[in-house]
């Protein structure tokens, strides 16, 4: 890294005199695809502006996302919609109490024409899973979606399969009703990138939401084609990131492990389990995406302070003394974001301060005077 007193500042890298510009950070697609996909999703989602951002955030990032909200916060329609503006095949999967495994990967059937075993291979293998009411089927269900969700392929029979590209697995749940409700595993929960919280609309925006969906509601479509979005995942891939972003990242992630260690003892015994390493990856991987969809090509530390709650509230496992006292997952988080602090990059784009203008050094001479004029007294 150059020193930033005789060099580039340590926010961008460095650029040689007389180089062509950089290119686009969105990778030579239009930067208006972007915008206008965005606008797309809104046409028919009123407000939930962050969490239409960190949808866009995990496809880019090609991460999973959950969405827990209550029921009629257009969840359900969110996914649906943004599979249409992205294009690509969809499969909405209706997760219930009776559902089976070989009901989403798969099975193998004999069949009797050939007097043979084949699999019949199930409804994951689409670029766009909606996992609705994931929590809702039993944890033998949400486990066959382990080995799909992070190595993105489906093992049946002793044959595997891999999902087409790109593939991402949008899941949905009810976070107030008990009955029929199975929790996620936590290895589950560690395999979706985000967890997004949607909350109630304000009042200005349920008017908006009575008038638009009354009697025709409005339709999205498709804006962007697969090979933009492989151009958009590649380019959030090639965004830069600072060793300084990378070390609050990965501070903030210890943090949650060996609370005591960064000056918050009083965290120790609320929380039993902190974040894995998937979640150091997933603050970079969501921070470089962040930082594409703002227009630039590096990261920034506030691009990793403004998903880290999105990245780490469904990673912690708190203690019962956390529960004792009610203490939950975004007061934890609060107190970590606070705390930890953050490096300070400057981009090298920042307009430097105009230099001083030198004092005039005392004259050790009269100045002559012009001809004609008269002398000054010695």
């Amino acid at each position: 890294m150059d020193d930033p007193t005789t060099g580039p500042a340590p926010g961008v890298p460095p650029v040689a005199p007389g180089a062509a510009p950089a290119a686009s950070p969105t990778g030579g697609v239009d930067p208006a695809l972007v915008e206008q996909a965005i606008f797309e999703l809104k046409k028919v989602i009123v407000g939930q502006d962050r969490a239409i951002e960190r949808l866009f955030v995990c496809l880019l990032a090609g991460g999973h996302c959950l969405l827990e909200g209550v029921p009629g916060l257009a969840k359900t329609l969110a996914v649906e919609t943004l599979a249409t503006v992205v294009g690509g095949t969809f499969t909405r999967l209706q997760f219930t109490p009776d559902l089976l495994p070989a009901d989403i990967v798969g099975t193998r059937i004999y069949r009797t024409s050939d007097e043979q075993f084949d699999i019949e291979w199930g409804p994951i293998f689409a670029n766009f899973v909606l996992a609705d009411e994931i929590n809702r089927a039993p944890a033998k269900v949400q486990s066959a979606l382990l080995e799909v969700m992070a190595e993105h392929q489906v093992s049946v029979g002793g044959v595997t399969r891999e999902v087409p590209e790109p593939f991402l697995v949008l899941a949905t749940q009810n976070p107030i009703e008990s009955e029929g409700v199975y929790p996620l595993p936590e290895a589950q929960r560690d395999r979706f990138l985000m967890k997004v919280v949607i909350g109630y609309p304000s009042p200005a925006e349920e008017l908006e939401i009575v008038h638009r969906m009354g009697v025709h509601p409005p339709r999205a479509t498709q804006v962007l084609t697969l090979e933009q979005l492989r151009a958009l995942q590649g380019a959030a891939g090639e965004v830069y990131v600072d060793h300084g972003v990378v070390d609050y990242a990965v501070n903030l992630v210890l943090a949650t492990r060996t609370p005591a260690t960064f000056g918050l003892p009083e965290l120790a015994e609320l929380v039993s389990y902190g974040a894995s390493p998937r979640a150091s990856l997933g603050l970079v991987a969501g921070a470089r995406a962040l930082a594409l969809l703002r227009g630039r090509s590096y990261a920034l530390p506030q691009d990793v302070f403004d998903v880290a709650p999105d990245v780490l509230r469904h990673r912690l496992v708190l203690s019962y003394e956390a529960l004792a006292q009610g203490v939950g997952v975004e007061h934890i988080l609060a107190r970590l974001l606070s705390t930890i602090p953050a490096p300070r990059i400057a981009p090298s784009q920042e307009a430097a301060p105009p230099p001083a203008w030198p004092e005039p050094a005392a004259a050790t001479q009269p100045f002559p005077s012009p001809p004609g004029w008269p002398q000054a007294a010695s």
